[in-house]
């Protein structure tokens, strides 16, 4: 799967690591799925985690899950796990199921008490869109955190960025790019019940449009794409159950704090893979291509510095350009140290996935520019 080849890429730092709570998080795990994105996350490893139960549809998969985490219990499915929860005395729930499931299940969970993170995108696409203000309602209710496992909001460039933009270093916000390049291939991308199959590339949205919303905490307001039809089995003739003849899409957006972003999700380009971004300021500019600062390279080393976080001995950054294991730090400090703002909280999250199902909408209607509703 491309993008899980980046082992330990990208660690922030090697600065000692010092403990922050004394106290371990009982965890519990729904989804290895395809990607075994379940035991990915290093929950298993964290010294403020303990995986207490796992779960998968397939017993196969739930099985080791279950080996790889070393968790004492499993359940058929995520439900019975939530369900018994209280009785398992889980505190928190990472949600590494199918994206259809994923809004379903963050609901359900914060319902019981449950703190949530839970894979992307957060919710699946128009369908879905009602709910949205569910899961800001069920957050609200149970005062537990909500956050995203967006993986750019870890990349270094992002850091950076994301650093630079907060410190005042690149000054007003003007421009943000985006893009996410994962070829489809002839045969497609297995998926649990095909979810994957023909999936619109906007509902996808978050390694793209992560390096807007994780960087500067805007959102987008207004939306034009681009949909470029595809010869690739999985989209020619949109004979898909999304009825999508996009394998492309590129949307314009304009954004909360008066600038513009561009962001592309191509699933039918071969040859370069990955999620790459940059943002310019008034100031200067920052991303994965592009280190101008304006002059400005001092304070941008002094601001870095005093961003990078070590992880603990024996946690391994992870793929994704070394995010997964920051990810999971995050979401347990955001647990544990009162005060603690996770990067991709509930609205940076859901302002992530609304962008991309907007852009889908407007590329369906031939680019016309639609608003986005605000969080």
């Amino acid at each position: 799967m491309q993008g899980f080849e980046e082992r330990d890429a990208g660690k922030l730092s090697d600065v000692k690591w010092t403990p922050f709570s004394d106290r371990k998080v009982r965890v519990g795990i729904a989804g290895e799925g395809v990607c075994s994105f379940g035991s990915q996350f290093a929950y298993q490893f964290h010294p403020n985690a303990e995986v207490v139960a796992v779960t998968d549809l397939d017993p196969a998969r739930c099985k080791l899950l279950q080996e790889r985490t070393k968790a004492k219990k499993t359940y058929p499915s995520c439900e019975e796990l939530i369900k018994n929860a209280a009785a398992d005395k889980i505190e928190a729930l990472y949600i590494a199921t199918d994206a259809p499931s994923h809004a379903r299940l963050a609901i359900m969970a914060l319902e019981h008490g449950l703190h949530v993170a839970s894979a992307v995108p957060a919710f699946f696409g128009k369908d879905q869109l009602e709910l949205v203000p569910k899961i800001v309602e069920a957050a609200k209710k149970s005062g537990r955190l909500y956050m995203m496992n967006e993986t750019t909001a870890f990349r270094p460039e992002c850091v950076a960025m994301r650093a630079l933009f907060e410190g005042g270093v690149i000054g007003k916000h003007v421009y943000t790019e985006g893009e996410y390049f994962h070829y489809w291939g002839q045969n497609g991308i297995p998926s649990y019940n095909g979810w994957r199959h023909g999936l619109p590339p906007q509902y996808y949205p978050t390694h793209s449009n992560g390096f807007y919303t994780c960087s500067t905490h805007g959102s987008f307001t207004e939306v034009s794409c681009i949909g470029i039809t595809s010869d690739l089995p999985d989209f020619k003739d949109a004979k898909n159950p999304h009825k999508n003849p996009f394998g492309s899409e590129v949307a314009l957006f304009k954004t909360s704090d008066g600038g513009a972003a561009r962001m592309a999700v191509m699933w039918d380009a071969p040859g370069y893979h990955g999620e790459t971004g940059r943002i310019n300021g008034s100031k200067g500019s920052y991303g994965t291509y592009t280190s101008v600062y304006g002059g400005l390279e001092k304070e941008l080393a002094a601001k870095l510095d005093t961003l990078k976080k070590p992880l603990p001995p024996g946690v391994s950054a992870g793929s994704h350009g070394g995010s997964h294991a920051y990810l999971t730090d995050d979401f347990l400090r955001g647990i544990l140290v009162p005060g603690h703002k996770v990067c991709c909280g509930i609205k940076t999250a859901l302002d992530t996935t609304l962008g991309g199902v907007y852009a889908h909408l407007s590329a369906l209607k031939g680019g016309e520019t639609l608003k986005i509703p605000q969080i």
